[in-house]
């Protein structure tokens, strides 16, 4: 383990089918006024609506409703929903979905007590907040983002076509998350997958930098051994509340900062991805895909010894005889085969992006430096045309 750092999750969380019932132990600590943030209204066709409404009256809440968040939530709907909890003063935001609904309830937390706007404070100039944060709680129906036990809070301008992330302090992390893995099973299979490879990312975000032995990356090698296992089951079984669970589980785990501890972090598969989402609103975990076996080809040779200890370590693969590039490489095959036996999207031009429209996509990715390469413009423009 290499430098010095703090670790520290405020968040409560409440795992298991009895998970729900734990508002009634939450809910007393906040005002009476809750705006409830949900997406589509598929929380209203599954119950879990009824479900939540129920407890937030027998705890005796006024109820202000601010349905709409889009998967990709936009700079407008953040807009929208300030005004909403402003007008009704509201005490606490409680998200019930998948991680738009959380990062769109953070990113309103940290926005209806400031005079500023938003987009601009947060996202461009990259400031933290200096008001009034109102409280937000999380109760989870898609897994993926790992937004119930983080700061970070994605937003979409469409105007601009940028789509960036601002990873905010312990005071805007979700006071509580309930993780129910039933409420997972209705989801469609393309946003599971999504949500699946979403959470292998994000673990790989982090294990592809540094060299030194760091127990941070052991565990990120068991929890995609995990998710890899799970996610087979799941896409046989979508039911299968092991699977599932341990697939929930994996999620929050993933992007709490835990497996960041101590290390560089690379996370430019999520500039590329988010840069494509901004032209195209794609589901976010296949603009991952789509780009992440360019950008790791790409960066392969100078980060060679972790893919070599990638491909044996979490895909098995036999390095007998064997160049420390071939095993490498037979690494990043062995999860490409996986990837299309989930059925996710491995390349651009299945999310609608021309060849014409790369220059601006290129232009609107944000550069990281704690990977293997801090890349060029001409570089990120090569692996998105190998994208492609």
């Amino acid at each position: 383990m290499l430098g010095n750092f703090s670790y520290s999750n405020p968040t409560k969380l409440y795992f298991g089918e009895e998970s729900l019932c734990s508002l009634n132990e939450e809910l007393p600590k906040y005002g009476k006024t809750v705006q409830l943030i949900y997406g589509g209204g598929s929380i209203k066709k599954n119950g879990i609506y009824n479900q939540v409404m129920r407890l937030l009256k027998d705890n005796g809440k006024v109820v202000v409703e601010d349905g709409g968040v889009m998967p990709n939530p936009t700079v407008e709907k953040l807009r929208e929903g300030v005004q909403i909890a402003r007008e009704n003063h509201v005490d606490f935001l409680l998200a019930v979905g998948g991680g738009s609904c959380c990062d769109y309830a953070k990113a309103v937390s940290v926005s209806v007590h400031c005079d500023e706007d938003p987009w601009e404070k947060y996202y461009i100039r990259f400031e933290e907040p200096d008001c009034e944060i109102v409280p937000v709680g999380c109760v989870l129906t898609m897994v993926g983002t790992g937004s119930e036990m983080n700061g970070g809070a994605v937003i979409t301008n469409h105007d601009q076509k940028l789509k960036i992330g601002h990873v905010f302090g312990d005071a805007v992390m979700p006071k509580f998350a309930i993780l129910n893995p039933k409420f997972t099973f209705t989801l469609p299979k393309l946003q599971m997958v999504a949500g699946i490879y979403d959470i292998f990312n994000h673990i790989c975000e982090q294990y592809f930098s540094g060299e030194d032995d760091n127990t941070s990356d052991y565990i990120s090698e068991a929890l995609m051994k995990s998710v890899i296992h799970s996610s087979r089951i799941a896409i046989q079984n979508p039911e299968d509340y092991e699977a599932r669970s341990n697939i929930m589980w994996a999620a929050t785990w993933a992007l709490n900062t835990l497996v960041s501890r101590g290390k560089s972090t690379d996370w430019m598969v999520h500039m590329l991805g988010q840069a494509v989402g901004a032209y195209t609103d794609a589901t976010h975990g296949m603009t991952l895909s789509a780009v992440s076996l360019p950008y790791y080809r790409y960066i392969m040779p100078y980060g060679l010894s972790k893919f070599c200890r990638f491909a044996v370590n979490v895909w098995e693969v036999d390095p007998a005889g064997k160049s420390d590039e071939q095993i490498a490489i037979e690494g990043l095959s062995c999860m490409e085969v996986w990837m299309k036996e989930l059925g996710l999207t491995m390349n651009l031009h299945e999310l609608g992006v021309s060849e014409e429209m790369l220059k601006g996509i290129a232009s609107g990715t944000l550069i990281m430096k704690g990977g293997y390469k801090v890349l060029n413009h001409d570089e990120v423009l090569e692996i998105l045309k190998n994208s492609l």
